[in-house]
């Protein structure tokens, strides 16, 4: 009998073996192709990015693994979604032109401030934030990431809360779109030729009827 997949929480000292999962995963991610052309150097560079991503979300989100750290998900909850300055100092992400070079680190830049202004506009009210999430390449196909996307979820469908994210990868679409969320922004960046899509997932008609019906504290 084949044993069920659970999910746990990845603590500090995972950061690094959680942050080398995501790194393998998002190697022949378009971004990072588009980031990091050096396909020698991508994959070290990519497990220094990922550990300050996994860092911030310990710090001020939830980062969810299965128990061998072969797949991993980071969310930001509502009201923490948008990256503060202290954060960044904290997770380590203001080394990033030095650790990544002037040319890829301008690269990653104009990304974010693309994917920052479509996050603003298109989701403004409190929501969730599937940041980041990747299974080990040689662990797909396994159903690591349905499980992962759908624990994340748990959490916004009690809350009756939407739910944002961004992709580079048109096969990710459709994946997406399996747990209710639909292109909200489908773009290129500007003379940057690299496309994003971002979605939405708004709070399933029996959530919002289940948060209606609380009794509220006295």
């Amino acid at each position: 009998m084949e044993t069920p997949l659970t999910i746990t929480l990845v603590k500090t000292e995972q950061k690094m073996a959680a942050a080398r999962t995501l790194a393998l995963a998002f190697t022949h991610d378009p971004l990072m192709q588009f980031a990091i052309p050096d396909a020698a150097a991508r994959p070290g560079i990519l497990a220094w990015l990922f550990g300050t991503v996994v860092h911030y979300c310990i710090l001020y989100g939830t980062v969810y693994a299965t128990p061998a750290l072969d797949g991993v998900a980071c969310w930001l909850p509502p009201g923490k979604t948008t990256l503060t300055p202290v954060g960044i100092a904290r997770a380590g992400m203001m080394a990033m032109g030095f650790k990544l070079g002037r040319s890829a680190a301008w690269r990653f830049l104009a990304n974010l401030r693309y994917t920052d202004h479509l996050h603003g506009q298109l989701i403004p009210a409190p929501h969730w934030y599937l940041w980041a999430i990747g299974v080990d390449p040689a662990c797909q196909g396994q159903g690591i990431g349905k499980k992962l996307v759908a624990h994340g979820l748990e959490n916004p469908d009690k809350e009756a809360m939407p739910c944002y994210l961004e992709t580079h990868n048109p096969k990710n679409v459709a994946f997406y779109r399996k747990f209710g969320f639909k292109v909200a922004s489908d773009g290129v960046i500007p003379k940057r030729d690299l496309r994003v899509w971002a979605m939405v997932r708004q709070p399933s008609p029996s959530a919002t009827c289940r948060r209606g019906t609380e009794t509220p504290l006295q």
